[in-house]
């Protein structure tokens, strides 16, 4: 890397990537990275109707920016750390994570309620299988309906009454200075790997200069619920969930796995000094636990 021009950052080409794209720009000149943003347009952002399962999942908002940086199109990528599949392109580095945001899911409804105060039947918006399966198990009177959009797009939505309330991402949704009806509580509803921080992603042979912008505590939990991901195996069709955290030194990760409905759910808790050695155990012991009987019977569904 040329540490003497400007890099070229790019991101998804929306409102909110270019709030997280400043966050990235700011990180990286605090290490004497100077950068313009290149925005590109993916799949999940020309394609707003179509179920995330359907036109490619997970990394569906990441596949055209990965693209760009091995041509040689930028220089730099930033993602949301939660739409990075668990296996990055070849030749690339995951280099430098953000200090994590909130991790919450939040919740912005009509009436301005909360998750467990919305009337019987309410229709609540999800594109996240994850979502869907905990709005289950906590309230399966819900008509949990398949939504896409941006941010904006999810919220009026609810204002014009084809809602009556959507759940997106906290940090999101703080990052646009808008403001929640209800951060809904991680027990109620845990996270996806990665929700809520920032990664810039290089090509290798760049990695040790961006990764001096690092912040290693974010990047030790979520290499753990990486790693729990990337466990579970490509295979794996259920809805999922992480969260993982440093405790004295040791890398704490939680784990959770539910059926499609919500009506089944096994969690639980390991800790260690290894992020990646951690992510394996939780993902293994969750198996073990019903794991692998229910991914059985997703997929006889």
């Amino acid at each position: 890397m040329n540490m003497h021009r400007t890099m070229r950052l790019g991101g998804r080409a929306s409102k909110l990537s270019k709030v997280q794209a400043d966050l990235a720009s700011e990180a990286l000149a605090a290490v004497g990275i100077e950068t313009e943003f290149v925005p590109i347009e993916t799949q999940g952002d020309r394609d707003r109707t179509s179920s995330l399962r359907v036109i490619g999942g997970q990394g569906v908002f990441v596949r055209a920016v990965e693209s760009a940086l091995l041509e040689g199109e930028i220089d730099l990528a930033v993602h949301s750390a939660k739409d990075v599949p668990p296996a990055t392109a070849e030749g690339t580095t995951l280099a430098a994570y953000l200090p994590r945001g909130d991790v919450r899911d939040a919740l912005v409804s009509r009436d301005g309620v909360g998750l467990l105060d919305l009337p019987q039947g309410a229709k609540v918006g999800t594109g996240s299988r994850r979502r869907a399966a905990q709005l289950l198990r906590l309230r399966p009177d819900l008509e949990v309906c398949d939504i896409r959009g941006n941010v904006d797009t999810r919220i009026s939505k609810v204002e014009d009454g084809e809602y009556d309330a959507v759940i997106v991402a906290a940090a999101g949704l703080q990052r646009l200075g808008r403001n929640p009806s209800e951060l809904i509580p991680i027990d109620l509803m845990m996270p996806s790997p990665g929700q809520g921080a920032l990664v810039i992603q290089c090509r290798t042979e760049d990695a040790e200069q961006v990764s001096a912008a690092n912040h290693a505590p974010t990047a030790q939990a979520i290499s753990a619920e990486r790693a729990m991901l990337r466990a579970l195996g490509a295979g794996c069709s259920l809805p999922l969930a992480a969260l993982g955290g440093m405790r004295g030194g040791e890398v704490l990760l939680a784990g959770r796995l539910l059926s499609a409905d919500g009506s089944e759910r096994i969690e639980l808790q390991r800790s260690g000094d290894a992020p990646e050695a951690v992510g394996v155990e939780v993902a293994e012991t969750l198996l073990e636990r019903g794991g692998q009987r229910l991914m059985e019977e997703e997929g006889e569904a």
